[in-house]
């Protein structure tokens, strides 16, 4: 952990930064500590911040900031564990439930996944939600069940720990409210710090692009893909990214305990396509990465077995009993929460047509109106409400069919989603093709 000394003012810091000059590692790592201290007060973290959006960073500086913030409170170092430790992070999308199949699925085909998610805000899910759709889910563990678990059954899927980068929280908390958030050097340090105090050896990103995605445009997310695979390699973490389409939400549900169910039906090798193409190219980098396969088609067909074999629906098993939950619920979905009241909204038009496009920006919107998103990091949400498309892009449609089904629990949610939903669907008179849902692949050089 950082424990430095107050050297220079915090306005001199900020003044250097407004003026479009370079910060120092050591003016770096002062306003890191002092973030975490109390120092550096929030009014004066949050100039600098704005100045940082403003001004930008150097690669270097980018760098200093990650390690700073990093090495803010506990690094986790797993040396006991033999296998190759490799861990996947999301910019966020809608829809995006690949971590509850990317971390059994990774464990059965040979590595270690140590793996440190968070919660949704606004449009975007959070895994932790998700994973407490599970009875009895517990997304906290102490540092030795940690460790246990991952020498155990090689994955963990965790929230993050009071003690760990604890500058994140903070800064954060602060970027969200000071409309900050959007800057390419600060989303770099706030991924990397976490997931680099996990104890990985490799890190493979998913960088979402498009209209339900933070980088709406390709420009955007390769900007953001490259910096992420730079820092990371610089920090000595072997690094791929994959800039993956999010223009229409990932699969087939949105919603906490509907991705959950569409989760293990993939794992019993029933997922959509789209959503399975991008699960095993990620899993796939992952194996490239740890050493264990030589190329991508040996890791695709590697990962294949393990979901014929039934080898990844056991790791999942293994995985909800681990950490308390109840694995009944691979057999009973049931048990999950369920919304009280469904509602379909059918194509309405007078003659069939093929589904162009789904809005997946609208989509979370909608999603989050029923309940199952927030509107702010303390907002209580609805596990059991979302909506599961019938029609997807590419599809046929008929007059009277039904495009997507919600599951809602308030009448008044209903109308609010249903108008979010009512501009979320476009069409086309002729066939259309879908693209690959991975756009390209940013490595490490």
């Amino acid at each position: 952990m950082l424990l430095l000394a107050m050297t220079e003012l915090p306005q001199e810091i900020i003044r250097i930064k407004r003026d479009g000059g370079a910060l120092s590692q050591a003016q770096i790592e002062q306003f890191v500590t002092g973030v975490v201290s109390g120092e550096f007060r929030d009014y004066q973290s949050s100039a600098l911040l704005m100045a940082i959006v403003l001004k930008g960073m150097t690669p270097e500086e980018t760098a200093w900031l990650t390690e700073a913030m990093m090495r803010s409170g506990r690094v986790v170092e797993l040396p006991e564990i033999s296998r190759p430790k490799v861990d996947k992070h999301s910019t966020g999308g809608v829809g995006d439930k690949v971590s509850l199949i990317l971390a059994p699925l990774a464990a059965a085909v040979g590595l270690c996944v140590p793996m440190m998610s968070g919660r949704g805000l606004g449009h975007t899910g959070g895994t932790l939600d998700k994973l407490e759709a599970i009875p009895g889910f517990s997304v906290y563990l102490d540092d030795a069940a940690y460790r246990q678990q991952l020498s155990a059954i090689h994955q963990a899927m965790i929230g993050q720990s009071a003690d760990m980068v604890p500058a994140d929280r903070k800064l954060y908390a602060l970027r969200d409210v000071t409309s900050t958030v959007e800057s390419v050097p600060l989303i770099c340090a706030s991924i990397l710090s976490k997931k680099l105090a996990e104890g990985i050896d490799a890190l493979v990103l998913d960088v979402k692009c498009g209209q339900g995605a933070f980088m709406k445009t390709e420009v955007e997310a390769r900007e953001l893909a490259e910096s992420l695979v730079r820092i990371s390699s610089t920090m000595g973490k072997p690094t791929t990214a994959l800039i993956t389409r999010m223009d229409a939400p990932l699969g087939a549900t949105v919603g906490n305990a509907l991705e959950v169910e569409e989760a293990i039906d993939c794992l019993k090798g029933q997922g959509p396509a789209d959503l399975m193409a991008v699960t095993i190219a990620l899993v796939a980098e992952m194996l490239c990465l740890g050493g264990l396969c030589e190329n991508t088609a040996e890791a695709t067909q590697r990962i294949q077995a393990a979901l014929d074999d039934g080898s990844a629906l056991a790791g999942f098993r293994e995985l909800v009993t681990a950490q308390g939950g109840d694995a009944s619920v691979v057999d009973d979905y049931s048990l999950m929460p369920q919304a009280a009241h469904t509602h379909d909204i059918l194509f309405a038009a007078d003659s069939a047509a093929y589904v162009q496009s789904i809005d997946a920006l609208k989509v979370g919107e909608a999603a989050r109106l029923l309940g199952a998103g927030r509107s702010h990091a303390e907002a209580e949400i609805d596990l059991a409400v979302g909506l599961r498309f019938l029609k997807k892009p590419g599809d046929a449609v008929a007059p009277g069919e039904a495009l997507c089904r919600i599951y809602y629990n308030q009448p008044a949610s209903l109308a609010a989603a249903q108008e979010r939903m009512a501009h979320a669907f476009s069409y086309s008179p002729q066939p259309i093709q879908i693209p690959d849902p991975v756009i390209d692949r940013i490595a490490t050089q």
